[in-house]
């Protein structure tokens, strides 16, 4: 099949959480299992400064409706080959006064929402509906669309007033953020009226993206079983619910795991760690190599003279060393962290690396403690993709107490690698974790620790008896074997996908 794969993100080229990891490992996925697909792109100020320019080639031109404004858009194809790791076409869509600008994809560099938001991914999934229709002379019609949060939720929406359009699959990565935007953008875009309204894309009045996809495309996809469940509640639907319900009982949505980039997140090739290791040699030995080196990176000791500070480097390796890589904000339970680490410290031999950015209280309260504890807790203030690599070898355990997680890939990272998760029991989280409780260690099924109520006391005994097993050398190995021995690659993922893709309208 022809695969259109739409995304505001995708790693190498441009990423801000998990939907980049997914944009850019499913379509290798695909293309490995003999399907045609293809990545559509904005060509941000960041990514084109990436590629080098030889590698882009211009395929295409065309002209677009702004508010207000006609845009012109070129589309840029990238050489095959031309970065590592991309096995398949990707398409840029450069327009310069949407995209030519610095900061994140979402974000201007003093951390609030570009003003134009709406416009510029409203605008972008158009290009993206010329693209799918094949009316950009590109002489290429997908089979299938697959678009994927509020940023392409658009798209769906428009090809289904297409005459002989593509199937399309609308992926939810996170209900969280909605696209929500004021009808005048609707009608500034002289967007279809047909559009418009309770069955459409109007929520409370306003025009949200999110919805366009959700309500317009043939299948509604979310990455993983749980957290198709739990969107259909108010709870983690955000007055969607309704809209949720509805695609549920038609039998139109559905839960797909996501899977790793084992090219990327693998122990044994992993480039980014000192020594590899995978499930079968030399696990135990590198695992504390690469804490040492971890340890000696953070500067834990930093001040001591170097005879001290090397011995308590050696009195600290075999002190359990718990790890955090992610945002900083409520969703990641990060004031449950915050609450519990504190006690921990104080209580216990175990000591924290905290790498992550978010909210600047949270920030604040992590410098604090690291300060406090300054041979106990070492933070790093923003995200370094080789740094997570270092942690995800280098520490014992992994914490992720998110309130809620569609899917989550830093608990699969952590299962790979060897560093046995503590999580709470929500969205992906709860499908690809295994709680070690004595039936489970007994039956050679747990993975990991998992808590089930998101409260400090949950959270703190969880971690307690983690830190328990630590103690029981033979029971640990076992636990962190069985989880590097689990499937967590794209594989089968991307199966079901294909099953998906090969539906009825």
């Amino acid at each position: 099949m022809k695969i259109l794969f739409a995304s505001s993100e995708a790693h190498p080229f441009i990423k801000t959480g998990g939907l980049a990891d997914v944009s850019g490992s499913l379509p290798n996925a695909l293309v490995a299992l003999k399907q045609k697909a293809r990545l559509v792109l904005p060509a941000y100020q960041s990514v084109l400064k990436k590629i080098p320019q030889k590698s882009l080639k211009k395929v295409a031109e065309l002209t677009v409706n702004g508010c207000g404004k006609v845009l012109s858009a070129r589309i840029l194809q990238l050489k095959i080959g031309a970065i590592d790791g991309v096995d398949f076409p990707v398409w840029l869509v450069d327009i310069p006064e949407l995209f030519d600008r610095p900061g994140n994809p979402y974000l201007a560099e003093d951390g609030t929402d570009w003003w134009d938001n709406g416009e510029r991914f409203a605008v972008f999934s158009m290009v993206v509906n010329e693209i799918a229709m094949d009316r950009v002379g590109l002489k290429w019609k997908p089979d299938v669309v697959n678009a994927n949060d509020w940023q392409t939720g658009l798209v769906p929406a428009l090809l289904s007033l297409e005459k002989d359009a593509p199937k399309t699959v609308f992926t939810i990565h996170n209900m969280a953020y909605p696209g929500n935007f004021p009808k005048s953008l609707f009608d500034n875009l002289h967007l279809p009226w047909k559009l418009w309204g309770i069955e459409g894309v109007e929520f409370y009045g306003h025009f949200s993206m999110l919805k366009a996809g959700l309500i317009k495309a043939d299948w509604v996809s979310t990455v993983s079983p749980t957290y198709a469940k739990e969107i259909c509640y108010p709870e983690f639907a955000y007055g969607l619910e309704g809209v949720l319900q509805k695609r549920h009982e038609e039998g139109r949505l559905v839960g797909i795991i996501n899977g790793i980039d084992e090219h990327v997140w693998n122990p044994e090739t992993d480039n980014l760690i000192v020594q590899n290791y995978s499930v079968k040699k030399g696990r135990m030995a590198a695992k504390q190599a690469n804490k040492e080196a971890l340890l000696s990176e953070l500067c834990l000791f930093r001040g001591e003279k170097e005879k001290k500070s090397v011995a308590r480097l050696a009195n600290c390796l075999d002190k359990p060393l718990i790890g955090f890589v992610g945002r900083m904000v409520g969703q990641k339970g990060m004031d449950l962290v915050l609450d519990v680490m504190p006690e921990i410290i104080q209580q216990t031999n175990a000591n924290f690396v905290i790498v992550g950015a978010g909210e600047k209280h949270y920030e604040a309260q992590v410098k604090e403690l690291a300060k406090k504890f300054p041979t106990r807790i070492w933070a790093f203030m923003g995200y370094s993709e080789s740094l997570a690599h270092r942690v995800e070898a280098g520490a014992d355990m992994f914490l992720m107490p998110s309130r809620f997680e569609p899917c989550g890939l830093n608990q699969m990272y952590s299962l790979a690698y060897g560093t046995p998760p503590i999580v709470h029991h929500t969205g992906g989280l709860a499908d690809t974790v295994v709680n070690a409780t004595d039936e489970n260690i007994k039956a050679g099924t747990a993975t990991g620790f998992v808590f089930y109520d998101p409260s400090r006391h949950a959270l703190k005994s969880t971690i307690l008896h983690a830190l328990h097993l630590f103690g029981k050398k033979r029971t640990w190995q076992k636990i962190q074997k069985t989880g590097m021995e689990q499937p967590l690659g794209w594989k089968n993922s991307a199966k079901k996908y294909v099953e998906l893709y090969s539906e009825n309208k």
